[in-house]
């Protein structure tokens, strides 16, 4: 006789989804074909990912993406990350500075090629071509490109104290003129997310070309150059953010992770720095959709799967349970194809949350929270070792 452990299991197991795909005709749709030809392996952890960015939108969730890796020069944000920003998606962005600097050779009219990455790369260096795998580029569009944001970054609308949400806001006003000035029209990323008050946060803008450009200014121009970020206050907009979305929308958060890195954390550690650091109470994102080529092993952050991330509270037990998927593939392999599938159908289209307009007041209403558990929190830095003792 089956014990209740085995019943339970045999009866989960008659109403799992059976693995029957049709024939493939050519007349399908990319929607379904992903419900009927994709039924294990990745192939299912792609049809996964794809329901869960779907139900990310028919709850109306507020979506924070993450960009990390060179997928602007390999097109991804003209692809997928545009189209998805300018439909009203895509809510906030974390991304490297990388990713914002090398958009912006397309404005000035340079081009990327495919090359051969087997090609030599002394030859390619001897030829002033830069690589970055299998695409190159002349070094001149870096020259050109650093000209473009020095001259940018100088402008009176630069010269204070900000963070980088409010500065890729102000970088994205004078994309979108530059843009309007020469007939570009392939907006850049800077100036979609402008135009649609999609905030833009770096947590590691110094690791990357914008920045070094700053670098650059700040030694030549001296005082003159008043240009500066605030990391603290960065840190904590992300967090208000999120806070903000949780209590003002619809109640759901989605983050949907491209590779990992930096801005995968940042983006994350909003919501333990709530309920940990500020003792502001919160719940995680309700869904987690990654896509990472690597492997999950080591205690690497990048391939760190939901459930790990739950354990420090980044996401909640039902995104764990129902609500995640780890998809184990290129980026650009799979995101294309998944966001036409998206487009297909009705929720793809829905209002913008415009949250950069709302940042402000997003401050503000953590600051109340906060203010709230004063004494607590006194209580956290109130500390010394005798305690321990």
């Amino acid at each position: 006789m089956a014990t209740k452990t085995q019943q339970k299991l045999r009866s989960a197991y008659a109403q799992a989804r059976r693995v029957n795909p049709r024939p493939i005709t050519g007349k399908e749709t990319a929607l379904e074909l992903l419900e009927t030809a994709f039924g294990a392996y990745v192939g299912r952890q792609e049809r996964t990912a794809f329901e869960l960015m779907k139900r990310s939108l028919d709850e109306n969730a507020a979506i924070f993406l993450t960009l990390s890796g060179a997928m602007t020069p390999a097109g991804l944000h003209q692809s997928c990350i545009i189209p998805l920003v300018e439909t009203g998606v895509i809510s906030c962005i974390t991304t490297t500075g990388a990713n914002l600097y090398h958009d912006a050779h397309r404005v000035l009219k340079h081009h990327i090629h495919e090359v051969n990455p087997n090609g030599g790369d002394i030859q390619f260096r001897s030829a002033r071509i830069i690589r970055i795998y299998d695409l190159g580029f002349q070094e001149e569009v870096l020259l050109d490109t650093d000209r473009l944001f020095s001259a940018i970054i100088r402008h009176a609308d630069f010269q204070k104290k900000m963070t980088t949400p409010e500065f890729h806001y102000l970088l994205g006003k004078h994309m979108a003129a530059i843009e309007d000035q020469l007939g570009v029209k392939q907006p850049s990323l800077l100036s979609a997310c402008y135009r649609r008050a999609v905030p833009i946060f770096v947590g590691a803008v110094q690791d990357g070309s914008i920045f070094l450009n700053v670098v650059k200014l700040k030694r030549i121009l001296g005082p003159e150059f008043k240009f500066e970020l605030d990391v603290n206050e960065d840190v904590y907009e992300m967090a208000a953010i999120q806070h903000y979305c949780r209590h003002h929308f619809d109640e759901r958060m989605a983050v949907w992770i491209l590779g990992g890195g930096v801005p995968k954390n940042y983006t994350l550690q909003g919501e333990p720095l709530l309920d940990q650091i500020l003792n502001v109470p919160t719940s995680g994102f309700d869904i987690d959709v990654q896509f990472c080529v690597d492997p999950v092993d080591n205690g690497a952050l990048s391939s760190c799967p939901a459930g790990e991330g739950h354990t420090w509270g980044k996401v909640s037990a039902d995104a764990v349970e129902t609500g995640s998927v780890y998809c184990h593939c290129d980026v650009t392999a799979v995101f294309p194809w998944l966001v036409h599938a998206l487009f297909q159908t009705k929720s793809s289209k829905r209002k913008h949350f415009r949250l950069m307009d709302k940042l402000k007041d997003a401050v503000k209403f953590l600051d109340v929270d906060v203010k709230k558990r004063h004494k607590e929190l006194m209580g956290t830095i109130e500390w010394s070792v005798s305690e321990v003792k």
